[in-house]
Protein backbone atom coordinates (compact mmCIF):
# COMPACT_ATOMS: atom_id res chain seq x y z
CA UNK A 1 0.00 0.00 0.00
CA UNK A 2 1.00 3.45 -0.58
CA UNK A 3 2.07 4.23 3.23
CA UNK A 4 -1.38 6.65 4.45
CA UNK A 5 -1.04 6.70 8.35
CA UNK A 6 -4.00 5.77 10.09
CA UNK A 7 -6.07 8.80 11.11
CA UNK A 8 -5.48 10.48 7.16
CA UNK A 9 -4.77 14.07 8.52
CA UNK A 10 -4.33 13.75 11.51
CA UNK A 11 -0.78 13.52 13.71
CA UNK A 12 1.09 10.95 11.97
CA UNK A 13 3.11 9.31 15.51
CA UNK A 14 6.15 11.60 15.66
CA UNK A 15 7.12 11.82 11.26
CA UNK A 16 7.51 15.06 11.46
CA UNK A 17 10.06 17.50 10.10
CA UNK A 18 11.10 19.42 13.06
CA UNK A 19 9.56 20.20 16.20
CA UNK A 20 6.34 21.90 15.04
CA UNK A 21 5.16 25.22 17.00
CA UNK A 22 1.05 25.86 17.50
CA UNK A 23 0.99 28.40 14.86
CA UNK A 24 1.73 26.66 11.94
CA UNK A 25 -1.19 27.10 9.29
CA UNK A 26 -2.98 24.50 7.09
CA UNK A 27 -0.48 23.61 4.31
CA UNK A 28 2.94 23.98 5.88
CA UNK A 29 4.85 23.09 9.05
CA UNK A 30 6.34 26.01 10.81
CA UNK A 31 9.24 24.34 12.97
CA UNK A 32 12.12 26.27 14.81
CA UNK A 33 14.55 26.09 12.26
CA UNK A 34 12.49 25.42 8.61
CA UNK A 35 9.35 25.77 7.18
CA UNK A 36 7.67 22.28 4.93
CA UNK A 37 5.37 23.09 2.36
CA UNK A 38 2.28 21.36 0.99
CA UNK A 39 2.23 22.47 -2.88
CA UNK A 40 0.35 21.45 -5.77
CA UNK A 41 1.20 21.20 -9.91
CA UNK A 42 -1.02 22.80 -12.28
CA UNK A 43 -0.50 19.69 -14.04
CA UNK A 44 -3.01 18.24 -11.57
CA UNK A 45 -5.56 20.16 -13.08
CA UNK A 46 -4.20 20.08 -16.88
CA UNK A 47 -8.08 20.56 -18.15
CA UNK A 48 -8.13 23.91 -16.73
CA UNK A 49 -6.86 27.44 -17.88
CA UNK A 50 -3.96 28.49 -16.26
CA UNK A 51 -6.22 30.91 -14.38
CA UNK A 52 -8.53 28.30 -13.23
CA UNK A 53 -5.39 26.13 -12.38
CA UNK A 54 -4.22 28.70 -9.57
CA UNK A 55 -7.37 29.43 -8.57
CA UNK A 56 -8.56 25.76 -7.99
CA UNK A 57 -5.27 25.41 -6.24
CA UNK A 58 -5.96 28.53 -3.96
CA UNK A 59 -9.76 27.09 -3.23
CA UNK A 60 -8.13 23.88 -2.15
CA UNK A 61 -5.83 25.99 0.36
CA UNK A 62 -2.71 24.63 -0.90
CA UNK A 63 0.21 26.70 0.50
CA UNK A 64 1.92 27.39 -2.99
CA UNK A 65 1.82 26.24 -6.39
CA UNK A 66 4.02 24.57 -8.51
CA UNK A 67 4.07 25.82 -12.04
CA UNK A 68 4.61 23.94 -15.00
CA UNK A 69 6.47 25.60 -18.15
CA UNK A 70 6.08 23.05 -20.56
CA UNK A 71 6.49 23.94 -24.07
CA UNK A 72 4.16 21.02 -25.32
CA UNK A 73 1.63 21.45 -21.91
CA UNK A 74 -1.36 23.38 -21.49
CA UNK A 75 -0.21 26.66 -20.03
CA UNK A 76 2.53 28.54 -19.82
CA UNK A 77 5.62 27.89 -22.39
CA UNK A 78 8.84 28.77 -22.15
CA UNK A 79 8.99 30.05 -25.91
CA UNK A 80 6.39 32.87 -24.04
CA UNK A 81 8.97 34.13 -21.93
CA UNK A 82 11.98 35.47 -24.36
CA UNK A 83 10.74 38.64 -24.55
CA UNK A 84 9.21 41.48 -21.66
CA UNK A 85 7.96 39.48 -18.46
CA UNK A 86 5.91 41.94 -16.91
CA UNK A 87 2.60 41.21 -17.67
CA UNK A 88 3.02 37.82 -17.44
CA UNK A 89 4.44 38.07 -14.00
CA UNK A 90 1.69 41.00 -13.00
CA UNK A 91 -0.79 38.32 -13.84
CA UNK A 92 0.77 35.53 -12.14
CA UNK A 93 0.76 37.43 -9.00
CA UNK A 94 -3.06 38.61 -9.74
CA UNK A 95 -3.95 34.90 -9.06
CA UNK A 96 -2.58 35.63 -5.18
CA UNK A 97 -0.95 32.08 -4.53
CA UNK A 98 2.68 31.75 -4.24
CA UNK A 99 4.93 29.78 -6.54
CA UNK A 100 7.25 27.29 -4.97
CA UNK A 101 8.86 26.17 -8.12
CA UNK A 102 8.96 26.18 -11.82
CA UNK A 103 8.61 23.26 -13.64
CA UNK A 104 10.38 23.69 -17.28
CA UNK A 105 10.45 21.31 -20.13
CA UNK A 106 11.68 22.65 -23.52
CA UNK A 107 11.28 21.85 -27.22
CA UNK A 108 15.28 20.80 -27.47
CA UNK A 109 17.31 19.94 -25.02
CA UNK A 110 19.87 21.84 -25.14
CA UNK A 111 20.96 24.90 -28.30
CA UNK A 112 21.22 28.77 -28.44
CA UNK A 113 17.12 29.12 -28.05
CA UNK A 114 16.69 26.87 -25.93
CA UNK A 115 19.79 28.63 -23.20
CA UNK A 116 17.80 31.66 -24.07
CA UNK A 117 14.05 30.40 -23.40
CA UNK A 118 15.69 29.27 -19.74
CA UNK A 119 17.35 32.52 -18.99
CA UNK A 120 13.57 33.73 -19.16
CA UNK A 121 12.04 31.41 -17.09
CA UNK A 122 15.09 32.13 -14.41
CA UNK A 123 14.17 35.75 -14.73
CA UNK A 124 10.92 35.36 -14.30
CA UNK A 125 10.82 33.30 -11.07
CA UNK A 126 13.58 36.03 -9.42
CA UNK A 127 10.57 38.70 -10.52
CA UNK A 128 8.32 36.30 -8.89
CA UNK A 129 10.75 34.98 -6.04
CA UNK A 130 10.39 31.38 -6.98
CA UNK A 131 13.20 29.84 -5.14
CA UNK A 132 13.90 26.75 -7.64
CA UNK A 133 13.04 26.16 -11.45
CA UNK A 134 13.57 22.40 -12.44
CA UNK A 135 14.66 20.92 -15.80
CA UNK A 136 15.42 17.47 -17.40
CA UNK A 137 18.55 15.59 -17.78
CA UNK A 138 19.26 14.69 -20.82
CA UNK A 139 18.08 11.52 -22.28
CA UNK A 140 19.25 8.16 -21.09
CA UNK A 141 22.07 7.02 -23.06
CA UNK A 142 22.95 10.27 -24.04
CA UNK A 143 26.12 12.31 -23.57
CA UNK A 144 26.94 12.74 -19.73
CA UNK A 145 29.90 15.10 -20.32
CA UNK A 146 28.16 17.02 -22.75
CA UNK A 147 25.48 17.37 -20.22
CA UNK A 148 27.34 18.40 -17.55
CA UNK A 149 28.77 21.31 -19.48
CA UNK A 150 25.30 22.25 -20.22
CA UNK A 151 24.28 22.31 -16.87
CA UNK A 152 27.51 23.83 -15.13
CA UNK A 153 26.06 26.98 -17.56
CA UNK A 154 22.45 27.10 -16.74
CA UNK A 155 23.61 26.61 -12.84
CA UNK A 156 25.28 30.22 -13.55
CA UNK A 157 22.91 31.43 -15.20
CA UNK A 158 20.07 30.50 -12.58
CA UNK A 159 21.91 32.00 -9.84
CA UNK A 160 22.86 35.37 -11.26
CA UNK A 161 18.66 35.84 -11.33
CA UNK A 162 18.69 34.14 -7.35
CA UNK A 163 17.10 30.86 -8.17
CA UNK A 164 18.08 27.34 -8.13
CA UNK A 165 18.34 24.88 -10.52
CA UNK A 166 17.21 20.97 -9.77
CA UNK A 167 17.31 18.32 -12.51
CA UNK A 168 14.06 16.22 -11.86
CA UNK A 169 14.58 11.96 -11.44
CA UNK A 170 13.13 10.90 -14.28
CA UNK A 171 13.16 7.23 -15.78
CA UNK A 172 13.83 8.15 -19.52
CA UNK A 173 16.77 10.42 -18.42
CA UNK A 174 20.63 10.46 -17.32
CA UNK A 175 18.83 10.04 -13.88
CA UNK A 176 17.23 7.41 -14.39
CA UNK A 177 20.34 5.63 -12.20
CA UNK A 178 20.65 6.99 -8.91
CA UNK A 179 24.25 6.77 -8.81
CA UNK A 180 24.29 9.05 -12.32
CA UNK A 181 21.62 11.71 -10.52
CA UNK A 182 24.59 11.77 -7.82
CA UNK A 183 27.47 12.46 -10.41
CA UNK A 184 25.75 15.36 -12.19
CA UNK A 185 25.10 17.17 -9.05
CA UNK A 186 28.81 16.64 -7.94
CA UNK A 187 30.96 17.63 -11.18
CA UNK A 188 28.13 20.42 -11.57
CA UNK A 189 28.50 22.40 -8.41
CA UNK A 190 24.94 24.44 -7.17
CA UNK A 191 23.20 21.71 -8.86
CA UNK A 192 20.08 19.87 -7.27
CA UNK A 193 17.67 17.50 -7.52
CA UNK A 194 14.29 17.84 -7.69
CA UNK A 195 12.70 13.72 -6.52
CA UNK A 196 10.17 12.65 -8.48
CA UNK A 197 10.61 9.00 -6.69
CA UNK A 198 7.94 7.46 -8.59
CA UNK A 199 10.49 6.81 -11.95
CA UNK A 200 12.20 4.70 -9.50
CA UNK A 201 9.20 2.53 -8.84
CA UNK A 202 8.07 1.69 -12.18
CA UNK A 203 11.06 2.41 -14.45
CA UNK A 204 12.99 -0.01 -16.25
CA UNK A 205 15.42 -1.40 -13.44
CA UNK A 206 12.38 -0.50 -10.29
CA UNK A 207 11.75 -0.80 -7.59
CA UNK A 208 15.36 1.03 -6.93
CA UNK A 209 17.17 2.37 -3.94
CA UNK A 210 17.82 6.02 -4.25
CA UNK A 211 19.14 6.95 -0.71
CA UNK A 212 21.68 8.67 -1.93
CA UNK A 213 20.32 11.26 -3.66
CA UNK A 214 18.56 13.04 -0.28
CA UNK A 215 21.66 15.45 0.31
CA UNK A 216 21.11 16.89 -3.09
CA UNK A 217 16.89 16.98 -2.91
CA UNK A 218 15.69 20.89 -3.37
CA UNK A 219 12.17 20.17 -4.55
CA UNK A 220 9.75 17.00 -4.57
CA UNK A 221 6.85 15.96 -6.84
CA UNK A 222 4.76 12.91 -5.20
CA UNK A 223 1.95 10.76 -6.62
CA UNK A 224 1.33 7.13 -5.94
CA UNK A 225 2.86 4.87 -8.02
CA UNK A 226 3.09 0.69 -7.64
CA UNK A 227 6.01 -1.53 -9.11
CA UNK A 228 4.06 -2.88 -12.38
CA UNK A 229 5.07 -0.72 -15.40
CA UNK A 230 1.69 0.29 -16.28
CA UNK A 231 1.20 2.23 -12.09
CA UNK A 232 2.85 4.86 -12.04
CA UNK A 233 0.31 6.94 -11.05
CA UNK A 234 -2.77 4.85 -9.48
CA UNK A 235 -5.34 6.14 -6.59
CA UNK A 236 -4.05 7.03 -3.26
CA UNK A 237 -3.01 4.32 -1.07
CA UNK A 238 -3.28 1.58 -3.52
CA UNK A 239 0.57 2.21 -4.48
CA UNK A 240 3.76 1.64 -2.35
CA UNK A 241 5.84 4.77 -2.07
CA UNK A 242 6.39 5.26 1.74
CA UNK A 243 5.38 9.14 2.34
CA UNK A 244 6.41 8.43 6.02
CA UNK A 245 9.77 7.18 4.87
CA UNK A 246 10.66 9.76 2.59
CA UNK A 247 9.25 12.69 4.69
CA UNK A 248 12.12 10.78 7.42
CA UNK A 249 15.09 11.12 5.17
CA UNK A 250 14.27 14.36 4.15
CA UNK A 251 14.39 15.52 7.27
CA UNK A 252 17.68 14.14 7.92
CA UNK A 253 19.12 16.82 5.61
CA UNK A 254 17.02 19.45 6.89
CA UNK A 255 14.59 19.89 3.74
CA UNK A 256 12.99 23.17 3.95
CA UNK A 257 11.16 23.44 0.87
CA UNK A 258 7.72 22.01 -1.37
CA UNK A 259 6.38 18.65 -1.15
CA UNK A 260 4.17 19.14 -4.40
CA UNK A 261 1.38 17.03 -4.77
CA UNK A 262 1.51 15.70 -8.74
CA UNK A 263 -1.22 13.70 -9.69
CA UNK A 264 -1.66 14.10 -13.36
CA UNK A 265 -4.76 14.69 -14.98
CA UNK A 266 -3.98 13.01 -18.12
CA UNK A 267 -6.56 11.77 -20.63
CA UNK A 268 -5.89 8.10 -20.09
CA UNK A 269 -6.83 7.98 -16.19
CA UNK A 270 -9.07 5.71 -15.24
CA UNK A 271 -10.05 7.86 -11.96
CA UNK A 272 -11.01 11.14 -10.84
CA UNK A 273 -7.76 13.35 -10.10
CA UNK A 274 -9.02 16.02 -7.81
CA UNK A 275 -10.44 13.55 -5.13
CA UNK A 276 -6.70 11.97 -5.02
CA UNK A 277 -5.13 15.73 -4.95
CA UNK A 278 -7.25 16.39 -2.10
CA UNK A 279 -6.44 12.91 -0.63
CA UNK A 280 -2.85 13.35 -0.81
CA UNK A 281 -2.82 16.76 0.38
CA UNK A 282 -4.28 15.58 3.25
CA UNK A 283 -1.93 12.89 3.99
CA UNK A 284 1.23 15.15 3.44
CA UNK A 285 0.32 17.53 5.57
CA UNK A 286 -0.08 14.72 8.77
CA UNK A 287 3.36 14.27 7.85
CA UNK A 288 5.28 17.40 8.19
Amino acid sequence: MGGIPPGIGESSGGVKMGDRVPESRPGCAITEAYTVYVACSTLCFAKHTLDSALRTIREMNFAKADVALHEDGPHLRPSDLTGDLTKIAQKLKAANVAIAAFHARFAQHDGLETRKQFRGVCRLGRLLTVPVVSVQAAAKGGDFDADVAKLQDWVSIAAAEGVILTVETNSSTLTADPLAAVELCKRAPGLGLTLDPSHYMTGEHGPQDYDKLYPFVKHVRLRDSAAKPESFQVRIGLGELEYGKIVTNLDQFRYDRALTVDVRDMPESAFPVEPEVRKLKYLLESLV
